[in-house]
């Protein structure tokens, strides 16, 4: 075992102890198959409660997409997102360059776009950033788009339920408290979908996955 194999072993353990890290498949089963899972996004650890809610033979193909300029602030961030996460970084916002400098001007979806052209599964939150609200904030694009170039990858909607009490934004100390992850009902962009319509449908999916919801 690799030392990033165990750190992976490790982490998966920690998440399961703090939170319990608990899987709900109430709309489709756990399969090895390509898949966006998306979800709402309350903490830093929404990614990492996922990946441990995943079996073992979905998270070795499940990459988490993670902030550039964050996960790569320190040798051990870097470390941990690329070798024990296989994290896809992506930039928050486009660069912008001093006079006569160059501009770092990738398309954010890019290294998305490149990961799925692989055949790995993602897990992303259409949100951009977290959020206290008990509900998800209005969807980004990103999503939309990736539906439109992959429309044979399913779309896995998924509520992360009581993790903003874990580690709430602005802490850094975890409490343990029981936290779940509910699958929903796969979706995928519908023939002539409109961006707007798409992307009120997908955060629906989202709140139709919340415990207690019908």
């Amino acid at each position: 075992m690799t030392r990033a194999d165990a750190m992976g072993a490790l982490l998966a353990f920690v998440a399961r102890l703090i939170t319990g890290a608990q899987g709900h498949w109430k709309g489709c089963p756990p399969k090895a198959e390509q898949r966006i899972y998306f979800a709402n996004h309350q903490s830093h650890l929404d990614w990492v409660l996922i990946w441990a809610a995943l079996p073992q033979e979905l998270r070795v193909r499940t990459r988490p997409i993670a902030a550039r300029d964050y996960w790569t602030s320190s040798p051990f961030k870097q470390w941990l997102t690329t070798a024990v996460f296989n994290a896809v970084y992506v930039s928050r916002t486009r660069a912008k360059a001093a006079p006569g400098a160059a501009v770092d001007d990738q398309d954010p979806l890019e290294p998305l776009v490149a990961a799925l052209h692989n055949g790995d599964s993602l897990v992303i939150f259409p949100e951009g950033t977290r959020s206290n609200r008990e509900e998800p904030q209005p969807f980004k694009s990103g999503l939309y788009y990736l539906a439109q170039q992959f429309p044979a990858v399913q779309l896995i909607p998924a509520w992360i339920d009581n993790v903003q009490r874990v580690m709430p934004k602005g802490e850094v100390v975890p409490v343990p408290i029981l936290c779940t992850v509910t699958f929903g009902v796969p979706m995928q962009l519908l023939p002539g979908e409109d961006k707007p319509v798409f992307l009120g449908r997908a955060r629906q999916a989202v709140l139709a996955a919340r415990p207690g919801r019908a």
